[in-house]
Order: structure tokens, then C-alpha cells, then sequence
């Protein structure tokens, strides 16, 4: 099988249609005729992934996010960048291929990065969550409390939470990676992976810091782009396994960025 027929079974299997005017999810770099003795699932194209995927045999990367640092893989900037020639040529040294699915991962349902985000934190019961999943409800804890158990259970290690510990908190809204939703009424705590903390649609953290000023309930976590859909690209591959039975597909991680 080569990868560009792994790319077909892809489509086939996604449930909505392929949008072949997309600029995200494509062959990034390698040859998609190559053939694949191994797939790789990440969140996004590190080197140290590269490598570790590599020491497994796996020779197909499909990843959610970028390759080469920018959303558009545009390299037309790069010709010179050491990072750049190194990354590239190790790929193609090793017969390595790399493809992302970012936009037709989203439209699928369920959502793999938001089921993944949600039971990586410690939610259960939510295996067939789309990309806005809505307001879930969870026992009344306290803001710390509830914030121990998303880095315990994500094993987050540069967590950052905006909030008042003791503040009683049941009502959430998740969103992974940038689609960090927007606080509205009857909602205490947003779990993302990153936001913007200042002229964005809703700036979250400098309303919860008004909110706890005032003595409401409000609280926002923080998780990093990679740690919120990391987990749901186990899910993909796992998904895979189910029409991809003749190559091996194993998920392999990036690092957490952040300490």
C-alpha cells in the first residue's frame, strides 16, 4: 500500500466529503507513492517525533498539525534555514512521507480531538463529542480541585489556569487546540489549549479575572495547543486500524513544548 492510497481509504472512510481545495490537509513532504511499511499518528511534525517514528519503522506520519512552523507548510522563506534542510532531509532519507488531516479531522463525527481533549483530562462518557460538544455538566468541585485533576490526568506539565481555587464550579465548555470557546451564561470553567490573552473575539482570562473580582464562580485552563489534541490522535490511528489492516499504525507522540 502506497500512502497516497492510505490517503484514499482516508477519504473513504471520514464520512464527509473531501474538500480538495484544502491548503492544510496534504502531503507535506515526501513521495505519497511511496510504500508504507508503518503509520505514525501525531499531533504535530517534531523532529524527536520523526526520529522515534522512524526507530519503529513507521515511514507514514499522518499528523494534525504543521511540519514546517507556519499553518501553510509555505517553506518559500526557507530555502536557507538550517532547521529546515536538516528536518526535510532526514524525511526523505528515511523514505518518509508526511500527510496532515486538520480540517476533515474537525468535521468528523465524533470529533477525534475533542473526544481525546475530554477524556484527557478526566471526562468520561463523551465518546461521541463533535467540535463544540456544549455545556457538560460534572460534580460540584472546586476550581483547584478540578484543575489537580485535568494535570494528573493529562500529565500536563506547564498547566495555566486563571481563577479562584476555592471557587464551587460544575458547569464547563472544552475546546481543543485554538478553538478555545468563548465564556457565555451558565458556564464556570473553559478548558483549551491556548487563547489569546488580549484583542480576541472574548479575552478569557481577563474576564475571569473580573469575575473572581466581583466573586463569581469563573475559572479557565490552559492546556497547550499539543496537550489538548495529542490524545486525539490516538483515536485517529485507532479509527484507522479499523479499515487499515495490512500495515501497522502505532500513535506516536510530540512533546509537550512548555515546562
Amino acid at each position: 500500500m502506497t500512502a497516497r492510497e492510505v490517503l484514499e481509504l482516508i477519504k473513504k472512510n471520514q464520512g464527509a466529503p473531501w474538500n480538495d481545495q484544502t491548503y492544510r490537509d496534504t502531503f507535506k513532504v515526501g513521495n505519497p507513492d511511496a510504500v508504507v511499511k508503518g503509520i505514525a499518528t501525531t499531533v504535530m511534525v517534531t523532529f524527536e517525533m520523526l526520529k522515534r517514528a522512524h526507530q519503529a519503522g513507521l515511514n507514514m506520519v499522518i499528523a494534525h498539525e504543521d511540519t514546517y512552523w507556519n499553518d501553510r507548510d509555505d517553506i518559500k522563506d526557507l530555502g536557507d534555514n538550517k532547521l529546515y534542510k536538516l528536518k526535510t532531509e532526514f524525511i526523505l532519507k528515511n523514505d518518509m512521507v508526511v500527510l496532515r488531516d486538520h480540517d476533515h479531522m474537525h468535521v468528523m463525527k465524533p470529533d477525534y480531538t475533542v473526544v481525546g481533549e475530554l477524556r484527557s483530562v478526566g471526562i468520561k462518557g463523551y465518546e461521541n463529542a463533535t467540535m463544540r460538544p456544549g455545556v457538560i455538566t460534572i460534580p460540584e468541585t472546586t476550581f483547584g480541585e478540578l484543575a489537580a485533576q485535568v494535570k494528573k490526568a493529562s500529565g500536563a506539565r506547564a498547566l495555566r489556569c486563571v481563577g479562584d481555587p476555592k471557587a464551587k464550579v460544575s458547569r464547563v465548555l472544552v475546546g481543543p487546540g485554538y478553538a478555545t470557546p468563548r465564556f457565555s451564561t451558565g458556564v464556570d470553567v473553559v478548558i483549551s489549549g491556548e487563547s489569546q490573552e488580549a484583542d480576541g473575539g472574548m479575552d478569557n482570562a481577563e474576564y475571569v479575572m473580573d469575575a473572581v473580582s466581583l466573586g463569581m464562580a469563573k475559572g479557565a485552563i490552559l492546556l497547550g495547543h499539543v496537550i489538548s489534541e495529542q490524545a486525539g490522535m490516538e483515536d485517529f490511528g485507532n479509527w484507522m486500524k479499523t479499515f487499515i489492516k495490512d500495515v501497522p499504525i502505532q500513535f506516536v507522540p510530540a512533546e509537550e513544548p512548555f515546562w
